[in-house]
């Protein structure tokens, strides 16, 4: 957030002193045409054909004043090319944080590298390209821009369901709708999916509920009475929410005086505004059955991250002419450590003790390749060895990793 507010600082100098930089020069200019004219003018009337040293004189600090001007715009323009380069330098470090830390290398890549060469043979065969062009629109579908996705649907030659475009079409609408503050078009969205939202113990509706009472609270005591009737919207989510409700009925004592002068003040914080965006987009995706991040976001950070590596192994794979070892099987040729960004929880079921992983009994992979549950593990542990229970290969238990699907 403070990247996105810092790029917003920077190009806002960059719109105020090119306006103040337009002003200037049409200023400038027009003393200096004007200065000419009445130069022109008065050579005109004198009648001089001959260059006299007066005349001589006087064109020469007419000359100097148009160099003058120029070199000053010159050196104001100059400032504004600095000030457009702190602009893409904010914009960089913005990018950097939005999407992992080794995008500057992969920036500072020379861009007239083949980058696909690092693909494999086959990888953008018709079916691959429907698939992509899907998740490129359902993305579009995300991010609101319904019409780009209409076109791309049309050039690629897909036949999208309706019925896949219109949840997309209510949940923009709906965070428009917050981004304005205005809630009731998200209240009536968690009215109508009550019973899912609290058996995924959501706490959706009571934060709208809690923001909408808060707006009461800051009219004072002319909303004392609307206050006190709106409150009554609690009573659902008393057993789960009880510390919170007592906060807010206790604010109303200090409405005379104002809330944003009592020890009530975090409740006007706003904050809660983009939380409330954030808490719906994630009910509104469980509801959906979808993920919150959009898998075309999630895919293009992951090759930010692993584009740098995957290129200089392609270096060290062609100097060694080994490129069988590239296509052999569908899967890279050396593993990418993606981060925690892109960790997810696991759905693994261990083959030796037949249960599902948990966060205590975790996957793990061993140094053939082969995976299985920690437990497991635990328990196949002869001494300071370790066999794998599929291949004859004898290891050390401390090289295992965890891993995560």
């Amino acid at each position: 957030m403070e990247q996105c507010v810092n790029v917003e600082r920077e190009l806002d100098k960059v719109l105020h002193n090119f306006s103040g930089y337009g002003q200037q020069c049409d200023t400038a200019l027009e003393e200096l045409l004007q200065y000419i004219k009445g130069l022109r003018e008065e050579l005109t009337q004198a009648g001089e054909m001959e260059l006299s040293g007066t005349l001589s004189l006087v064109l020469s600090q007419c000359c100097k004043r148009i160099k003058d001007t120029v070199q000053k715009l010159a050196v104001h323009h100059k400032d504004i090319h600095s000030s457009v380069s702190r602009v893409g330098k904010a914009i960089d470090k913005f990018c950097c944080s939005c999407f992992s830390d080794s995008l500057p290398t992969l920036l500072s890549q020379n861009l007239d590298s083949d980058l696909g060469s690092v693909g494999i043979e086959g990888c953008w065969q018709a079916e691959s390209q429907r698939l992509l062009s899907e998740v490129m629109v359902e993305h579009f579908f995300r991010q609101g821009v319904l019409d780009v996705a209409e076109e791309l649907c049309q050039e690629a030659g897909l036949c999208i369901d309706p019925s896949q475009r219109e949840p997309f079409v209510e949940l923009n609408r709906i965070l428009e709708a917050l981004k304005l503050r205005d809630l009731r078009p998200a209240l009536q969205w968690a009215v109508e999916n009550r019973e899912m939202l609290m058996a995924q113990n959501s706490s959706l509706e009571f934060k709208l509920h809690s923001l909408s009472f808060i707006r009461l609270l800051m009219g004072g005591t002319a909303n004392q009475r609307e206050a006190l009737q709106y409150a009554k919207n609690f009573q659902p989510f008393a057993g789960n929410h009880q510390k919170d409700i007592q906060v807010l009925m206790g604010s109303l004592v200090y409405l005379r005086q104002g809330i944003e002068n009592s020890p009530y003040v975090h409740l006007l914080d706003s904050n809660q505004w983009s939380d409330i965006c954030d808490i719906f987009t994630r009910d509104a995706c469980s509801l959906l059955g979808l993920s919150v991040e959009s898998p075309l976001s999630v895919s293009f950070s992951a090759g930010c991250v692993a584009l740098p590596a995957l290129i200089n192994i392609k270096a060290v794979i062609e100097q060694r002419q080994c490129m069988g070892v590239w296509n052999q099987k569908d899967e890279l040729p050396i593993e990418v450590d993606l981060g925690k960004r892109c960790w997810y929880h696991s759905v693994f079921a261990c083959p030796i003790l037949r249960q599902q992983t948990t966060e205590s009994n975790p996957p793990m992979k061993l140094v053939c390749g082969h995976i299985i549950s920690k437990d497991a593990l635990n328990k196949m542990i002869n001494g300071s060895k370790l066999k794998c229970p599929y291949c004859p290969m004898e290891q050390v238990p401390a090289d295992a990793k965890q891993i995560y699907f």
